[in-house]
This record gives structure tokens, C-alpha cells and sequence, in this order.
């Protein structure tokens, strides 16, 4: 094999389109665009959501609310779900994951108070409730926040 003998696979190398060359070649004359009108001009393109001078559907519906896109949002545990682990096993995000409790880890993992914990178990999460951590610790487990 030469450097001279190689070419490219059938196929993969298209001929450009030679646009306004006669009418023989199909794209002649308008050169595709049809005759006149906003698209048929030279930067004759209209950015999205442009109606035609009418004020756009996104100015015209009432704005309401807030969303702050600066806000941690966790992924909320209950204490209730935890009574599921064995004894003594210490929880973190990687285990909530694999057992299915929650999906995406999102900033971090929050443990409400709700429901009774009957195991004793050392939990790390990134935030607790007051009663989460009253329930965790009264059933002999250990809260650390991590």
C-alpha cells in the first residue's frame, strides 16, 4: 500500500452542492429558495421564537413566581426506610443508591424524622432532621454528617 493508492470508503465522501450554477444543475437560478420573500434574502433567517414583528408567546404570557437556581436540593430519606439495613451497617449514599432508597444523589442526602427505627445503625448524610437524629441516636445508632 502507497500513499498514492489510498482513498476514502465509497460512500463517506459527498460532492458539495453548487448552488445558482444553471438551471441544468437543479439548484439554478433562485438557487433553491424560491422566489422572494423573508428567506429568499441574504440573512433572510429569523431567530426562534420570532412571530413576525407579533410580540412572542413568551412575553405575552404572565410571569409568577421564582425559581432559585442557587438552592441545595437534597434527596430526602425517611427514618422509616432505614429499618430495612441489618443491625450495626453503616449507611452512606453509596448503599441508599445500591438498595434502590434513592435514585440520584442529587447535593447530598437529607434523613427525615419520619416513621420509628428499631436498628442501630451509623448513618452519614450530608443533613438531619432534629427528630432524625433523635431517632437514629435513641435506637443506638450513630449520626455523622458528612
Amino acid at each position: 500500500m502507497k500513499l498514492h493508492e489510498l482513498s476514502p470508503v465509497a460512500g463517506s465522501v459527498k460532492e458539495s452542492k453548487r448552488k445558482g450554477r444553471g438551471h441544468g444543475s437543479g439548484n439554478g437560478k433562485t438557487a433553491g429558495k424560491g422566489h422572494k420573500g423573508q428567506k429568499a434574502r441574504s440573512g433572510g433567517g429569523i431567530r426562534p421564537g420570532f412571530e413576525g414583528g407579533q410580540t412572542m408567546l413568551a412575553r405575552r404570557i404572565p410571569k409568577r413566581g421564582f425559581n432559585n437556581i442557587f438552592a441545595t436540593k437534597y434527596a430526602i430519606v425517611n427514618v422509616s426506610d432505614l429499618d430495612r439495613f441489618v443491625d450495626g451497617t453503616v449507611v452512606d449514599t453509596e448503599l441508599l443508591k445500591a438498595s434502590g432508597i434513592i435514585k440520584k444523589e442529587l447535593d447530598g442526602v437529607k434523613i427525615l424524622g419520619n416513621g420509628e427505627l428499631t436498628k442501630n445503625l451509623t448513618v452519614k448524610a450530608a443533613k438531619f432532621s432534629v427528630a432524625a437524629k433523635e431517632k437514629i441516636e435513641k435506637a443506638g445508632g450513630k449520626v455523622e454528617v458528612m
